[in-house]
């Protein structure tokens, strides 16, 4: 299920496809009228539909096909025993018995290869249930766009910062290197790690980076309605998936700035995973709003892996104890360019800690990684990396001023991290351009509740962003005369 208020309608909007089915003899207007109250109920426009979709048996249904028709979209049918094969999180024995499928609404919208956002809603003799017309690709990250590109491109597609890792962190690293014989022993870090939060070392376990951190969490918490909310890093989605689970998600709305309200999420939810600031919309959720969404008997996941890249880690959760079932995330291969080392920590209840730990491997994190991790939340390293955070929000201002420039880009909500979302007409269009003009930018369509119009520019210094604006303006000109 997805609480969805924010795609943008026409061009921009995400293609849709509604599955429907009906007893003999429904009638157009009861078709139509559950179809738009459940469009409108989940903030999805009508425009964005592109076909209805039903089982065989139904296709000549003149309440169905008449309402084919006065959407103006095509129907599409399929037989009941394809639709058999498509697992639908609402199956039915009377569908089953009926029609040949489990669930002709669901299946049906899930047939075209998308992603549920509405599932099966039913009026007194109509069912319909809304999916995406297509999947999105949540193993795509910005290093694809820059993957043997070599030196040819400006990297703005990774949020890595820029002319890291410092010398000072190479050399501790490199200076490990003739430990490697030697078992990883993790104690100082750990130790490094709940000092630099104020936590007992019981509430620290370290990762290779965030994203094992987000396996873990998917295999060994026993989750039974897991919410995400997007757009976000797609990765604890991936990994829920791979776990087995079925993911609901709230869709965070455009028109709200992608904005938070806990009242979106499902009061029974017993894990939910939040991104703050959040990847790739760079907005920073208020604290508060974040821990209003703790509850009894709920793990309340937030990805902090861009925290230190705000200047004072305002709205951070880190380090707090008093929020029941909170589990923060953090990341040190961003702010220090470590992404190739692997090295990230989860600070946690001493009794998920206990469970994530039970779950990995032996010596899951490298002897350099290890040392990384303690030079890295050493005083001075921490002043360093909040001098950086004042820097890229200066230069952060200075893409946001220039981007205002151009009527054709919108920039929604409040970025707050190094790297900031925009929205374009002929997004993917001018994503090319700009690569063919040295510019490497992140696509957004693989988010959900994203897009090919929008796309993610990482926060650079004040003359590569000239440089950047010089080639968009290019990229925008050709877009308009082709």
């Amino acid at each position: 299920m997805t609480t969805d208020g924010g795609h943008p309608v026409g061009e921009y909007a995400t293609q849709l496809v509604v599955g429907v089915g009906g007893r003999a003899g429904v009638s157009v207007a009861e078709v139509c009228a559950l179809v738009e109250e459940t469009l409108r109920g989940a903030g999805l426009a009508t425009a964005a539909v592109t076909a209805l979709a039903t089982v065989d048996a139904k296709a000549g249904e003149a309440g169905i096909t008449g309402a084919a028709e006065r959407f103006g979209v095509p129907l599409i049918a399929y037989p009941a025993e394809r639709l058999a094969e498509i697992p639908v999180p609402h199956p039915s024995d009377a569908a089953r018995t009926a029609a040949g499928t489990p669930s002709v609404a669901e299946a049906a919208a899930l047939a075209s290869g998308g992603e549920l956002l509405v599932p099966k809603r039913r009026s007194v003799a109509a069912t319909c249930a809304v999916a995406t017309a297509h999947a999105h690709d949540l193993r795509h990250h910005g290093d694809a766009e820059v993957m043997d590109a070599g030196s040819a491109l400006v990297d703005l597609a990774v949020n890595v910062r820029a002319d890291t890792p410092p010398d000072w962190l190479k050399q501790r690293i490199a200076a490990s290197l003739g430990d490697l014989a030697a078992y990883p022993d993790g104690r100082a870090a750990r130790a490094a790690v709940a000092a630099r939060h104020g936590l007992p070392v019981e509430r620290v376990l370290l990762t290779a980076g965030a994203a094992e951190a987000f396996v873990l969490i998917a295999r060994a918490l026993g989750a039974v309605r897991p919410v995400v909310v997007h757009p976000q890093f797609t990765e604890p989605e991936a990994a829920l998936r791979d776990a087995g689970h079925r993911v609901e998600r709230v869709v965070l709305r455009a028109a709200d700035g992608f904005r938070l309200d806990p009242e979106a999420v499902p009061e029974d939810a017993d894990l939910v995973v939040v991104g703050n600031p959040t990847n790739p919309t760079s907005v920073l959720h208020p604290a508060a709003t974040l821990a209003a969404l703790a509850r009894p008997g709920r793990i309340l996941v937030v990805d902090e892996a861009f925290m230190d890249a705000v200047p004072g880690e305002r709205e951070a959760l880190a380090g707090r104890m008093d929020v029941p079932g909170l589990v923060v995330l953090r990341s040190l291969t961003k702010t220090w360019g470590l992404a190739g080392l692997r090295i990230g920590y989860v600070l946690a209840e001493p009794q998920v800690i206990a469970k994530l730990a039970a779950a990995q491997p032996l010596w899951p994190v490298s002897t350099p990684a290890l040392v990384a991790a303690e030079a890295c939340v050493t005083a001075a390293a921490l002043a360093e990396a909040e001098e950086a955070a004042r820097r890229i929000a200066v230069d952060r201002a200075h893409l946001l001023a220039g981007l205002a420039e151009f009527d054709e880009v919108t920039v929604a909500g409040v970025a707050q991290g190094p790297f900031v979302l925009i929205q374009v007409a002929d997004g993917a269009e001018v994503r090319t351009r700009l690569r063919a003009l040295g510019f490497a930018v992140r696509r957004g369509d693989t988010f959900p509740g994203l897009d090919r119009s929008w796309l993610r520019l990482a926060v650079r210094d004040r003359a590569t962003t000239g440089r950047l604006l010089q080639a968009l303006d290019h990229a925008l000109t050709l877009a308009a005369t082709n």
